[in-house]
């Protein structure tokens, strides 16, 4: 391996999205240089210009506050050109049989062949495990055999990836020998959290084990409001007791109408295939998936009973389209399923959230979007809550249940008090808990 510089690093980052800017944001605030190279002509072009694609939290005045260190460029000879490490943050999206298209890495390895000035290699992007033993051969076939390779997972959250980025709860770096990992410690000086150092197939099965976990425990929550919900319990007390054992704490253990974003329904098909591969059939983490799939659809079919069965003619007001609220990411959001079946059944779906801009693709060209919750639910039949956005808190739902054409709410994320809907004159359906209806 290249002897590596002490102190400030040159570093090129491959893809310009949430995990790409947020590393390449964060590497110059370290006192880094870094090149952040994109294939979108268009998304580079608005960062050079000052702008930034993506919502995410502290991330625009970083970038902006950090721009004597921080480039974009669409030529990946440019971004190698002077960088001493190289970080591949590109996306590894499933295929149909549910492993991870790999196809970007190798893209990126391939513009690697003649950067015989590296210091290293780093995989960022979450990949199956096993990975890294192939990109090291293929870099070894590409006459870099000297470079070092490490395998350094991400755990930033949407929403707040600038803050996990800069105050983690771990570290991890996989490399196979110990100058690389000395390297890859190095760039995160600064970093205010500790480092776990491993070999390079236990870096990578962290992140999918980490990931298949917390969606273990949002499906497990969820289970356990549908029997809440059969037998009359109160999934709220439920999991607020249970979260106070030291053992099993609080974090995940919200019911829903099911989990989504780039993350966990990815990494959990990842896992799930990477065990297949191997000739061992995960059935817990099947389950898992089976139960966040039915979720959204379990709410659907709720609302549709309380509607007296059908959806045809009627007009259901969508409160929150992103994944989670901080985001405007959209990727397998269970509004996506619910808009979809609303859809399919002859509802007519109007949908609002504060921060998702483009929906100019199926199913959302043939929602209306309107700017606030109070016009989505403007004569509609239901609503539905589907992003826990604070701002939902702060509507005046007796204005809500006066202005509704049937004053019905679905609330998939357990935001509001039932009772206090209730006194509104509304009646108010959630996950794992009785529905009350309005006494207004």
């Amino acid at each position: 391996m290249n002897e590596p510089m002490l102190g400030q690093r040159r570093i090129a980052v491959f893809g310009a999205g949430y995990i790409g800017l947020v590393t390449g944001a964060c590497f110059a605030k370290l006192g880094h240089d870094v090149v952040v190279r994109d294939i979108q002509k268009e998304r580079v072009e608005l960062l050079r210009s000052g702008g930034v694609p993506i919502h995410e939290d502290g991330l625009a005045p970083l970038i902006a506050e950090n721009a004597g260190r921080l480039t974009f460029t669409l030529d990946a000879e440019e971004a190698v050109r002077n960088a001493d490490v190289v970080y591949v943050c590109v996306d590894t999206p499933s295929t149909p049989s549910g492993d991870a298209d790999l196809s970007r890495i190798w893209q990126v390895i391939e513009t690697l062949r003649d950067a015989r000035h590296l210091a290293a290699v780093v995989v960022k992007s979450t990949v199956p495990v096993g990975t890294g033993a192939r990109v090291r051969a293929a870099m070894d076939r590409a006459g870099l055999r000297h470079v070092g390779y490490a395998s350094n997972p991400e755990f930033t959250a949407e929403g707040h990836a600038v803050r996990d980025f800069m105050h983690p709860d771990r570290v991890v770096i996989g490399a196979d020998d110990p100058e690389t990992a000395k390297l890859v410690a190095q760039l995160h000086e600064g970093v205010d959290g500790p480092i776990a150092e491993m070999d390079v197939r236990s870096a990578e099965m962290v992140k999918l084990a980490a990931n298949a976990l917390l969606a273990t425990k949002i499906s497990f929550t969820n289970e356990i409001a549908t029997i809440c919900e059969a037998t009359g319990a109160d999934v709220e007390h439920v999991v607020r007791a249970v979260g106070l054992d030291h053992r099993l704490g609080p974090h995940f253990m919200r019911p829903g109408v099911g989990w989504g974003g780039s993350c966990f329904p990815k990494d959990s098909r990842a896992l799930r295939a990477l065990a297949g591969n191997a000739g061992y059939s995960f059935q817990l983490l099947t389950s898992v998936i089976e139960v966040n799939d039915l979720q959204p659809r379990r709410a659907i079919q709720r609302l549709k009973d309380e509607l007296g069965g059908a959806f045809h003619n009627r007009t259901v007001a969508l409160l929150g389209v992103a994944f989670k609220p901080g985001t405007d990411d959209v990727r397998e959001a269970p509004s996506t399923i619910i808009a979809s079946r609303l859809l399919s059944e002859g509802a007519a779906v109007r949908c609002w959230d504060p921060l998702v801009r483009r929906l100019d693709t199926a199913p959302w060209s043939s929602t209306t979007r309107c700017t606030t919750p109070l016009e989505a639910m403007t004569g509609a039949d239901a609503a539905i809550i589907v992003t826990e956005w604070p701002e939902l808190q702060d509507v005046a739902w007796d204005q809500a249940a006066a202005l509704m054409a049937r004053p019905l709410v679905f609330d998939g994320r357990n935001l509001l008090d039932p009772q206090r809907m209730a006194s509104l004159g509304l009646t108010y359906m959630s996950v794992g808990r009785t529905t009350v209806r309005g006494s207004a």
